[in-house]
């Protein structure tokens, strides 16, 4: 059995840039040790595994070492290669059934827009643990139910960080976001994201970080509506946008390698 599968470069429109994810559309259901066996083997920070369903998708992602519950750029992904394969129609939305609830992507001009839940950030105590295992004394620190937020005061510092990821991994959450308002005029604020826990050092580009980062910067800066650019070596820029509950990401991207699986367990 050829089991379909691909790696794209999301939040880009160029090849090499962005944030590469695996995307596998499954003919039936597969079991969970083999889709993180797959991950293992693709290596990619996601892969994503697609099984069609009435009206539209089931969609999991695994990491080469777990299973997550919300993934940007995988998502953003599996939506170009739908698209551009013929699952779904130009104007057609596409519908994802995921541990995150019922998610949404359209395409308009090239840029596919996902439609996420936003996710509340709240503000925590500045702790001795967590300023030693960052290596520095942040101006904020905020959560999640699993990501830690910390807030920097210089765009360059973002940019030149490097993290100690043994230090982080002995943090309770899951994740790092960093993030200080821009110095580019095309961007309002540049960020970072790091994931030792889950078998990623860095992440190159993050949407799903971005309903966070939403939430935060929304009050901070009295706007709803924001250019991002993910400061890793790939780079990547998306398009957000905060209405009420809900992110609106938008995002390009490549395929790079078409091809198929020919095992089957």
């Amino acid at each position: 059995m050829a089991i379909p599968i691909y790696q794209v470069d999301a939040f880009t429109s160029e090849a090499f840039r962005g944030n590469p994810a695996g995307v596998v559309i499954l003919l039936q259901k597969m079991p969970d040790q083999w889709m993180q066996n797959v991950a293992k083997e693709m290596n990619l920070s996601e892969t994503a595994f697609l099984l069609e369903e009435q009206g539209g998708f089931s969609l999991r992602w695994f990491t080469p070492k777990v299973e997550v519950d919300l993934c940007g750029h995988a998502t953003l992904a599996s939506a170009h290669i739908l698209y551009e394969k013929g699952y779904f129609k130009p104007n057609g939305k596409a519908e994802f059934i995921t541990l995150s609830g019922i998610l949404f992507a359209s395409i308009s001009n090239g840029w596919i827009t996902l439609d996420f839940p936003s996710l509340i950030v709240k503000q925590v105590p500045v702790s001795d643990e967590i300023v030693q295992a960052l290596g520095f004394t942040p101006m904020g620190i905020y959560e999640t139910d699993v990501i830690i937020l910390v807030e920097m005061e210089d765009p360059k510092k973002v940019k030149a960080y490097i993290p100690n990821l043994q230090e982080l991994t002995e943090l309770s959450y899951q994740g790092l976001i960093i993030t200080a308002r821009s110095d580019d005029t095309r961007y309002d604020f540049v960020s970072r994201y790091f994931a030792p826990k889950a078998g990623i050092d860095e992440d190159p580009v993050t949407g799903s970080i971005h309903c966070s980062l939403a939430s935060f910067w929304a009050p901070k800066l009295s706007k709803n509506e924001f250019n991002a650019y993910q400061a890793s070596e790939r780079g990547g820029i998306l398009k957000v946008k905060l209405e009420n509950d809900r992110v609106h990401l938008k995002g390009q991207a490549v395929t790079i390698i078409s091809g198929s699986l020919e095992i089957d367990g």
